[in-house]
C-alpha cells in the first residue's frame, strides 16, 4: 500500500502547489493593478476600477462575490414604501420620478435628489442611482425623490434645470400627500446631479422659494469653462470612471452655446452672487477630475457666508459613493451624507469655520477587511473570466 500513500501525498503536494500558484499570481496581479500613473490605488479601488475598465463587469452589475466574504451595506430596519410616478414640469410635460419614504405618520423631512450622468441620455436614470437614493431614505427617515429629469441631445439647458425646479415645487406642494414636511426641503445630488442640486438652491432663492433645508454634493461639476484646475489634467484619462472626452461631449451636448458656459445656472462656481444659501456638504474624491472643482466652490460657498462642510476621500475614484455595498469608503461617505442631513433637518447642525477635511482610507480591521475583499473579488472574477492574471 505503499504506493497508493505516495500517490496521496503527491497529490496532495500538487494540490498545495497549485493553489500556492494561484494565491501568488492573484497577489501579483493585485499589486499590479493597484499601480497607476496617478499613484498607488487602495487594493478595493483597484480591482473594482480594474474589472469595470476592462469590461469585466459593467457599472450596474453586482461585481461582489457572495455575501459571505463582503457582507452587507447601507440601508437601515424601518421598511420603506416606494411609489413610480410621474410629475408635470413644463407645459404639458411630465417626468419620471421614484418616491422612497418611510411608513408611519411623518411629516417627514423631504429630500431632492438628482443622479448623475453628464446630462445626457443613457449615462444615468433614476435606476442607475436607485441604490443611493434607498439607503439615504433609510438612514435620514426622509421622503426621497429621484427625479428623472430630461437630457441632452434632445433637450439642452435650461430644460434638465427647469425640470428639476418644477419638480421641486410640486415637491412642496403635494408634500401632504406622502408624509413630507413641505417646511423641511434638502437637495442632493452626484456630479451632473450635484451641479442641478446646488443650482436648485440658487433658484429657489432667486425665485422666492421653497426654501431649502440643506444641500448635499456628492463630487459636483461646478464649471463649464476652460480654467486651470489640476485634477482635470492628471485624472481625465477616463480610468477613473470619468474622462475629458465624456466632459467635453457633456459640455457640447448641454451647453451647445459658449454663452451658456458662464450662466450661474450651469457653472455655479463663477455665480457673481452666491449669499444666503442652505448649508452645503461637498464630498470630493481624490482620484477625479472633479475634484478641484468642488472643492473651490465649497471654498467659494464659505467665503460668501455659508455654512460648508467639505470632505476629500482619499483613495478613491468619481462616483465611489455608488459602490458604498462594496467599497468602505463609499460607505463612510454615505454615512456622512447621512448625518449631515438629519442633523440640518433636526436644526442642530453646529456651525464652524470653514476647513477642507481629508478622509484617509480604511485603517485597522476596516482596511484589513478591505485587503480580504478585493484579494477575493480578484480571485472570483479573475476565476470567472479567465483572463491572463498577470494583465494590469
Amino acid at each position: 500500500m505503499k504506493w497508493a500513500r505516495r500517490i496521496f501525498q503527491n497529490l496532495i503536494l500538487l494540490g498545495s502547489l497549485t493553489f500556492a500558484v494561484v494565491l501568488i499570481s492573484v497577489a501579483v496581479a493585485l499589486y499590479l493593478w493597484q499601480s497607476t500613473d496617478a499613484g498607488r490605488l487602495p487594493a478595493k479601488t483597484a480591482v473594482i476600477l480594474h474589472a469595470i475598465n476592462n469590461n469585466l463587469v459593467t457599472l450596474d452589475i453586482d461585481i461582489s462575490p457572495p455575501r459571505i466574504v463582503t457582507g452587507g451595506g447601507g440601508g437601515g430596519g424601518n421598511p420603506l414604501l416606494r411609489e413610480d410616478m410621474h410629475v408635470p414640469v413644463m407645459g404639458d410635460v411630465q417626468v419620471p420620478v421614484r418616491i422612497y419614504r418611510p411608513r408611519g405618520e411623518g411629516p417627514f423631512p423631504i429630500v431632492m435628489y438628482y443622479h448623475g450622468g453628464a446630462f445626457i441620455e443613457g449615462y444615468g436614470d433614476i435606476d442607475t442611482h436607485d441604490n443611493i437614493v434607498r439607503s439615504l431614505a433609510a438612514s435620514t427617515n426622509s421622503v426621497v425623490i429621484s427625479v428623472g429629469y430630461r437630457t441632452a441631445p434632445d433637450y439642452v439647458f435650461p430644460t434638465a434645470v427647469e425640470d428639476s425646479y418644477a419638480a421641486l415645487r410640486w415637491a412642496e406642494e403635494n408634500a401632504a400627500n406622502f408624509n413630507g414636511d413641505h417646511e423641511t426641503i434638502s437637495v442632493a445630488g452626484d456630479s451632473a446631479g450635484g451641479n442641478i442640486a446646488t443650482v436648485m438652491t440658487l433658484m429657489s432663492r432667486d425665485r422666492q422659494g421653497p426654501e431649502i433645508t440643506s444641500q448635499v454634493l456628492f463630487y459636483p461639476l461646478t464649471t463649464f469653462q476652460d480654467i486651470d484646475l489640476r485634477s482635470r489634467e492628471i485624472y481625465d484619462s477616463g480610468y477613473y470612471l470619468l474622462s475629458r472626452q465624456v466632459m467635453y461631449r457633456a459640455r457640447d451636448l448641454y451647453t451647445p452655446e459658449e454663452r451658456m458656459w458662464s450662466n450661474p445656472y450651469t457653472s455655479p462656481l463663477h455665480a457673481d452672487d452666491l449669499t444666503d444659501l442652505p448649508p452645503a456638504l461637498i464630498i470630493t474624491a481624490e482620484f477625479d477630475p472633479l475634484r478641484d472643482e468642488g472643492e473651490a466652490y465649497a471654498e467659494k460657498l464659505s467665503e460668501s457666508g455659508n455654512v460648508v462642510r467639505a470632505t476629500r476621500y482619499r483613495g478613491v475614484m468619481h462616483g465611489f459613493v455608488s459602490f458604498y455595498e462594496v467599497m468602505q469608503s463609499g460607505r463612510y461617505g454615505m454615512q456622512e451624507a447621512s448625518s449631515f442631513l438629519r442633523q440640518s433637518h433636526a436644526g442642530v447642525l453646529q456651525e464652524s469655520p470653514y476647513q477642507l477635511q481629508v478622509r484617509q482610507p480604511p485603517q485597522g480591521m476596516d482596511r484589513v477587511r478591505e485587503q480580504a475583499e478585493a484579494f477575493a473579488i480578484a480571485a472570483y472574477l479573475l476565476g470567472r473570466t479567465g483572463v491572463d492574471l498577470l494583465n494590469p
